[in-house]
């Protein structure tokens, strides 16, 4: 799709472009789904419109990584309408719904950079096109998921620092494709990151994993900016990572293979809030479930609720359907893949794609991928049996489907424009923030009315005893989630 001048492991930016989608004429499908969205998702309405007329973003730039799907279209749609200048990449190669990208190019609320099936160097690519304004600067603010923009400015920054750091040798391609990039932009401008990331107020992340990263870079002193963590918000990870897995998993199975789950043996790896959902929607199609976990109060939880907990060793003779979601590495091994049966399907719902070896199938001399349709691969083992891989490890939900529903995610965008204007308005310190607990229940309150829910109202008697002001917020030590 796009050709490279240079060096064949590098696409050269092109800051004259307004987007690049893989087909501008979905724009009309796009904007009729978008408009299905409108009613799923009140947070996003209700943020448009106390928000609009005061216009927080103005004069800002933001740009985000993360799926460009028609829900994240009704994300970009409301920061522009809060006044941002805008520009889009998607945080996966399989993510991108095409019409999604399409309308938002049109329209012109924002310069996409996105499309279904990008290569690593592609989506590295579109990582750093969104990046870059026209003038060359940067973003004021990012909005992130997986924490892949974030590494490329800081990665930029600490190769500026160290270029020795250029000629790191790595085993991983997506590692050497980001090196690649960083190398030749070292080239043309030494101090380029370090000059963008000192004019950035800030960024807000989406996901566990990239959360991880935070503050991991907080611990050793080397984050360069503010940070808000979006993921712990009640109303996103008990919705985006519970609610919103327990019905996409199943869409993304059964968009992929059509298999019918009741009866079969479904293994879900990690039983964290993601792996919560997964295991509570096998259950309910009628799956027998097993969970593996590392964490003694999560393999507890399991328990209690009927599950059986093992180790992947015990459980890889006997699954059908495995499901890794722990945002872990290489949870499912080659060795294990090699003692599956036949046929077996393995999927990951984790944010990255490293949960499953596919590092060893990709390099086994005698394990045959046959493709059976877009992101659905059948791989034939030395052995003769075969296992089914979608997505090629990457999130099944997205890669397979279409990801969470549009109300879950309005739950997860809402937290993550205010966010975003929490980021605009303060100056913070450089360390990671969670979002004031009162911001937590005024997103759950802007979807209450969807589900014809009445709130019982709090006697002053009530909130003497709990000893909070009768609006709230509550104590969390008093009032569990």
């Amino acid at each position: 799709m796009i050709e490279s001048s240079k060096d064949p492991s590098y696409i050269d930016l092109d800051l004259s472009l307004k987007y690049r989608v893989k087909d501008i004429s979905l724009a009309e499908e796009g904007y009729k789904d978008m408009q299905l969205s409108e009613k799923e998702m009140p947070g996003l309405m209700a943020i448009r419109k106390k928000y609009g007329p005061e216009k927080p973003f103005k004069g800002l730039k933001i740009m985000g990584s993360l799926h460009m799907t028609i829900q994240t279209a009704m994300l970009i749609d409301t920061l522009y309408e809060l006044g941002a200048d805008i520009r889009w990449a998607s945080c996966n190669i399989f993510s991108t719904q095409d019409h999604a990208a399409a309308a938002i190019a049109q329209k012109g609320s924002a310069a996409v950079f996105a499309w279904k099936g990008e290569t690593l160097d592609e989506f590295w690519w579109c990582t750093e096109q969104a990046l870059v304004w026209p003038d060359g600067s940067g973003p004021d603010l990012i909005v992130d998921d997986g924490g892949d923009a974030t590494l490329y400015v800081h990665q930029g920054v600490k190769m500026e620092k160290d270029p020795s750091l250029l000629d790191h040798k790595t085993n991983s391609l997506d590692e050497k494709c980001l090196i690649d990039r960083l190398r030749v932009g070292f080239q043309e401008d030494p101090k380029k990151w370090s000059t963008i990331a000192k004019k950035i107020r800030g960024v807000s992340e989406e996901t566990t994993t990239g959360v991880h990263r935070l503050y991991q870079l907080a611990e050793k002193k080397e984050l360069l900016f503010p940070a808000i963590n979006v993921n712990d918000s009640v109303t996103k990870s008990k919705f985006d990572n519970l609610y919103g897995c327990r019905e996409s998993l199943a869409d993304g199975i059964k968009r992929g293979t059509d298999i019918m789950i009741a009866g079969k043996t479904v293994i879900v790896a990690g039983y964290g809030d993601v792996g919560k959902g997964c295991a509570a929607s096998m259950k309910g199609y009628g799956a027998i479930v097993w969970v593996t976990e590392i964490d003694p109060i999560c393999a507890l939880q399991a328990a209690m609720e009927g599950y059986r907990v093992v180790t992947m060793e015990e459980a890889v003779p006997h699954g059908d359907i495995f499901v890794t979601a722990t945002g872990n590495y290489h949870v499912i091994k080659g060795e294990h893949i090699e003692l599956m049966k036949d046929e077996a399907i393995i999927c990951n719902i984790g944010h990255f794609d490293n949960e499953i070896e596919m590092s060893y199938l990709d390099n086994h001399p005698k394990a045959v991928k046959i493709n059976i349709k877009p992101q659905v691969d059948k791989w034939v083992l030395e052995s003769g049996r075969s296992v089914i891989v979608l997505a090629e490890g990457r999130l099944v939900n997205l890669g397979c489907a279409t990801g969470h529903p549009s109300f879950v995610m309005s739950n997860s965008f809402s937290n993550q424009t205010l966010a975003q204007i929490k980021l605009a308005k303060e100056d913070l310190e450089t360390k990671v923030y969670t979002l004031p607990k009162e911001l937590d229940e005024e997103v759950a309150r802007l979807h209450l009315k969807n589900l014809s829910v009445s709130l019982t109202q709090m006697t002053q008697e009530q909130a003497d005893y709990l000893g909070i002001p009768i609006n709230g917020p509550f104590k969390t030590d008093n009032y569990k989630y």
